[in-house]
């Protein structure tokens, strides 16, 4: 079985934005950044998950819903982690966002400079970390996933590296109609090495009232474009 790395639910403003200006620890999505998540936390699926008052049903619920169906490990960066910064202390309990028992319920393998035991969440989440690069993370993910596929994250800057890197099989984009003027970009600066940009063709669009959902698929090299 071929296993592939995706990127799936990536919210994006009309002007390619992943997160606003003026992002700090405090305000991790930058100004307006959080309005890019609203079609998300309106679900119901996402709300029965967090315990809000979401009741949102339909297309973007289908999405929410089936974010992790065949994903066997995750990968994302320090910054998506948390905000701690610098080395890991001993008695540091930040352990994610997402409280005891996070939505992952696989590995998950955090990307850092900074070496630290694995962490052990309820509902099956495991938290390692990974010192040696996007590369090792990818190979360790690949065997945690036990023959799934694995998905990537976030944040932003995580996924640039593994687009450069031209390791996305997959990408699901959620196009929402916000302008948000600056802040940081999710397609910018994907050029390898040696000057080449990864190509994708579209293989489904699908409209939900509040936003775009955009599928890719990653073309191989000398692959013809799809007419």
């Amino acid at each position: 079985m071929n296993q592939q790395l995706h990127v799936r639910g990536f919210s994006v403003s009309l002007d390619g934005y992943s997160a606003g200006p003026d992002q700090s620890l405090s305000n991790p999505l930058g100004t307006g950044g959080e309005r890019l998540h609203e079609w998300m936390i309106a679900t119901r699926t996402f709300s029965e998950r967090e315990g809000l008052d979401g009741t949102g049903e339909g297309i973007n619920d289908l999405f929410v819903r089936s974010h992790f169906d065949g994903i066997g490990a995750t990968i994302m960066g320090r910054n998506m982690f948390g905000p701690v910064r610098g080395p890991w202390e001993s008695s540091d309990a930040w352990n994610g966002w997402w409280g005891g028992n996070p939505p992952y319920h696989h590995p998950v393998f955090v990307l850092t400079n900074h070496p630290r035991d694995s962490v052990e969440m309820d509902g099956g989440t495991t938290f390692h970390f990974i010192t040696g690069g996007i590369g090792e993370a990818r190979d360790c993910a690949l065997v945690a996933a036990d023959g799934l596929d694995v998905l990537v994250g976030g944040g932003a800057d995580t996924v640039r590296q593994y687009l450069r890197a031209g390791l996305i099989d997959r990408i699901h984009l959620v196009m929402v109609p916000v302008l948000l003027g600056s802040g940081e970009r999710l397609l910018e600066d994907l050029a390898r090495p040696d000057g080449r940009i990864p190509s994708y063709r579209p293989i489904d669009l699908t409209p939900s009232g509040s936003v775009v959902h955009i599928q890719l698929a990653k073309e191989e090299e000398g692959e013809a474009p799809q007419p």
